[in-house]
């Protein structure tokens, strides 16, 4: 029912990479903080996504584009098959070939990693963090981290892999891989972090899509 927030949430990745040693990982850490202030220092952005699903024992490799808005814990996620938008209190899931709107209260004490959360999430508090290495993305050299949840998290995924810009600490891409094999690759292909949307912008706005079907699943 929900592709994007199924593919961005599926977290999981084996974890046999790390080390005892290696696990908290100074210049991981030092990354990360500046990824974090980075981000904390932009008010709003937006940011066209290049997404593929892959499972090789399945035979699927599948593609997928978007662009998403964020504004704090605020976000407008818009793909081919459907669009979520979150206003810090309610979740819409719009549904395109449908023409329906599932509507959900958004849980901010949920561990989830939401769309905006994998901008703003604090990976050095309740991780475990190791410098792979550098590798260019998308035509940007990048420092390659790889986070795992600690076990008191309960988290639905265990391992995310970041690649973050050496030059101005933004999010370039990012992989992430779920318990059944499935692989999904992130690429930003365009960020633009001067944009001005008022917190109206994060509510969904029935008029503009005729004779919706409106699920309510609030409680």
């Amino acid at each position: 029912m929900k592709l994007a927030l199924t593919v961005i949430l599926g977290l999981l990745i084996s974890t046999s990479s790390l080390t005892a040693q290696s696990q908290y990982d100074p210049k991981a850490l030092e990354t990360l903080k500046a990824m974090s202030a980075t981000y904390k220092n932009i008010p709003s952005f937006r940011a066209k996504i290049v997404s593929n699903l892959k499972n090789e024992s399945e035979g699927v490799n599948e593609k997928f584009s978007g662009e998403i808005t964020v504004k704090g814990d605020k976000y407008w996620l818009k793909l081919d098959e459907q669009e979520v938008i979150n206003n810090g209190k309610t979740t819409w899931t719009y549904l395109v070939d449908l023409n329906e709107v599932n509507v959900e209260n958004y849980r901010p004490d949920e561990d989830e990693i939401t769309p905006s959360k994998i901008y703003s999430t604090d990976y050095t508090n309740g991780y475990k963090y190791l410098l792979i290495g550098e590798v260019t993305k998308n035509g940007v050299l990048c420092e390659e981290i790889d986070l795992v949840p600690d076990a008191a998290k309960k988290a639905q995924y265990f391992k995310i892999k970041l690649f973050i810009s050496n030059n101005d600490k933004t999010l370039q891409s990012w992989t992430l891989f779920d318990k059944s094999g499935n692989q999904y690759v992130y690429n930003i292909t365009d960020f633009n972090p001067k944009v001005n949307v008022s917190d109206a912008y994060f509510n969904f706005d029935k008029s503009k899509y005729p004779g919706v079907e409106v699920v309510d699943l609030r409680q």
